[in-house]
């Protein structure tokens, strides 16, 4: 497995607010947004390409194109679908599935509730969108669901995450193809499986039920 935490001022700027209880929801909304984009461009360096031939107004040269099939973005509802909107800003090409999945307050278990993915994912690349892993069993049962689909690779997106959530993830997905992309690394899950420092539940303050 691949770990990459986005390293750059803005994304700590843009996530210093998102930290902050003041935020209101919709400035929380907009920031999520932007740093999913920016987090995105560190996700698809390794999307694939094919060699494409264009026509200049000076002359004909070669580029490349993204290749098919193409990329599926999987949000986790309900609170990935706030990222979504960052993600297709930056591939508009990619095609979208949902993937619904909650978790049980008190044994920390997720379960599937709802999914709308296409029924064949053999050759995919699949970026799968989530803004905390916590203790990482959401983000887990989704990319063993995908790969049960056929996936070929997997990039989860998240804002924050936590060691203890990225170890358990790391564990059991040896041996396949996996990246994780993060805004940051925090210190630690409480009591509760709550990420510290964190910035509380990203669902509720992105859709103003906290």
């Amino acid at each position: 497995m691949r770990v990459h935490v986005a390293d750059h001022p803005l994304i700590t700027h843009k996530l210093t607010v998102l930290r902050d209880e003041r935020t209101p929801s919709p400035t929380f909304r907009a920031l999520t947004s932007e740093l999913v984009t920016l987090l995105a461009y560190e996700a698809t360096r390794e999307v694939r390409v094919e060699e494409v031939t264009i026509q200049t107004p000076v002359t004909q040269t070669t580029g490349v194109a993204i290749a098919e099939p193409r990329p599926l973005i999987v949000p986790i509802l309900r609170a990935g679908l706030g990222m979504l909107d960052g993600m297709v800003t930056l591939v508009p090409s990619a095609e979208v599935g949902f993937l619904g999945m909650v978790r049980n307050e008190e044994t920390l278990e997720p379960s599937v509730y709802a999914e709308r993915l296409p029924e064949d994912l053999s050759n995919r690349q699949c970026f799968v969108l989530d803004p905390m892993l916590a203790t990482g069993g959401s983000l887990l049962s989704a990319i063993e669901y995908l790969f049960d689909r056929g996936a070929q690779d997997v990039t989860a997106i998240c804002l924050l995450a936590a060691p203890e959530g990225l170890a358990a993830i790391e564990k059991a997905v040896e041996g396949r193809d996996v990246t994780i992309v993060l805004g940051a690394l925090d210190e630690r899950l409480n009591e509760h499986g709550y990420i510290v420092p964190g910035l509380g539940d990203a669902g509720d303050r992105l859709y103003g039920t906290v």
